[in-house]
């Protein structure tokens, strides 16, 4: 009997320790892996045409290191951050040996803000443009692990060491697999400018931005390190139609498409009662356009009756312009009993009023970022949209009660004033 015990006595305190030895393994394989820090270098145009005066009455170069001092004070905790530069070294006339004229002025690393702006101040406007170089060696910079990766490259001209494409370079980044993004910036850029670093962009999913302000350059790159922190999703292509019944039905997501001036295209939505239906769309001018123009976004039943719209104008200063437009669908009475509510098919009707010189080419259509988002409709009518006030037939009724109402009430006051008159 003793014999017994003993046994179990130890074969329990067996157990024990290997589940004292296993445990912290299995907890160790339930934790999530850490996410690696995202991974962002700046590329900066030192090239001799950064002396020009044209930004804020300043140079060029005076502009980029205050919107880089700004930046550098915003960058998220998270990001590894670097800087590279092209054009700040060699100011001869050697086209070859200008054309290696690249370096990283700070390491892709934990940010030291005093450091990064000491390296930035010391710049000064010298050589040649090698844009291709400059993003081969910022690709480099940034190999290794799985973090987000972003160059985000700033210059002033078109590239200076042809025939090494800097399209063609983005375009090889881009097919190596390595989901390296890079997004341009043009300073006061001109036609070649804006098709180059266009092209660039275009060729690894980034975004290009015409800047003629120094806020606008601040504002801008502070975008890009942020989306960089909190990467967005990838956007998908989607081809408008000219009709709501032909457009292509869209799920929630970013979609890409490309609209010619003056254009209307339409994409189709399904909504079920209790959802709402957010959507916005930014026009990108990537060509010279007239200082004047607009952008609509209508939401509209398949019978064509419009249940609200969202517009902006713009004046030139920005090549980007927004607007967005909330729809919620009320939820069913109870009568409806348990059967299943049938969607309703809203129509996007995205519109611009761009207009150019008659030199400036309207193919291919400039491109266009819809985002398509359904929620939860508010549970109490305290949004204003909830009233369905964005239905012209509400607002309409509103307004003539309203009008009845007051007519009334300045009627009785008016017979009673002359009245009074006719007593006195």
């Amino acid at each position: 009997m003793i014999t017994r015990k003993r046994l179990a006595t130890g074969a329990f305190a067996l157990l024990a320790a290997l589940t004292a030895a296993l445990l912290p393994t299995s907890a160790a394989a339930d934790e999530p892996v850490a996410k690696e820090s995202p991974k962002v270098e700046l590329v900066l145009d030192v090239s001799g045409s950064m002396r020009a005066k044209d930004i804020d009455g300043k140079s060029r170069m005076s502009a980029a290191k205050q919107a880089f001092n700004e930046v550098l004070d915003a960058v998220p905790e998270e990001v590894r951050l670097g800087i590279r530069t092209l054009g700040a070294d060699y100011p001869g006339p050697d086209r070859k040996r200008g054309c290696k004229d690249t370096r990283q002025l700070y390491p892709v690393g934990p940010l030291d803000r005093t450091e990064a702006k000491t390296a930035v101040a010391t710049l000064a406007p010298t050589g040649w443009t090698p844009i291709g170089p400059a993003l081969l060696g910022a690709a480099e910079d940034l190999e290794g692990g799985d973090a987000t990766r972003r160059i985000v490259l700033i210059t002033d001209g078109e590239d200076t060491c042809a025939p090494l494409d800097p399209c063609q370079v983005a375009r090889e980044i881009a097919a190596k697999g390595i989901h390296l993004v890079i997004d341009t910036l043009g300073l006061v850029p001109d036609a070649k400018t804006r098709q180059q670093l266009t092209c660039i962009a275009e060729a690894t999913g980034g975004t290009y931005t015409s800047v003629h302000r120094t806020e606008e350059l601040s504002r801008r790159v502070k975008q890009l390190v942020d989306r960089a922190a909190d990467p967005v999703v990838t956007p998908v292509g989607a081809k408008g139609t000219a009709r709501c019944v032909d457009a292509p039905l869209l799920k929630p997501g970013l979609y890409t498409d490309r609209e010619t001036f003056g254009e209307h295209r339409w994409y189709r939505v399904d909504l079920l009662p209790g959802q709402e239906l957010r959507a916005s769309v930014s026009v990108s001018a990537d060509r010279a356009v007239n200082i004047d123009y607009g952008v609509l976004l209508r939401a509209v039943t398949r019978h064509g009756r419009e249940i609200v719209r969202g517009s902006e104008a713009g004046d030139g200063r920005t090549d980007v312009i927004s607007t967005g437009l909330r729809y919620p669908k009320p939820e069913l009475d109870d009568a409806a009993g348990d059967a299943k509510p049938a969607a309703e098919t809203v129509c996007l009707q995205v519109s611009n009023s761009f207009s150019a010189p008659p030199a400036v080419k309207t193919t291919p259509g400039m491109p266009i970022e819809l985002t398509v988002d359904v929620v939860d409709g508010p549970s109490a009518a305290s949004d204003v949209a909830a009233f369905g006030l964005g239905r012209g037939w509400w607002l309409l009724g509103v307004l003539v009660l309203a009008g009845f109402l007051a007519g009334l009430l300045w009627g009785w006051v008016s017979r009673w004033r002359v009245a009074v008159w006719r007593t006195n």
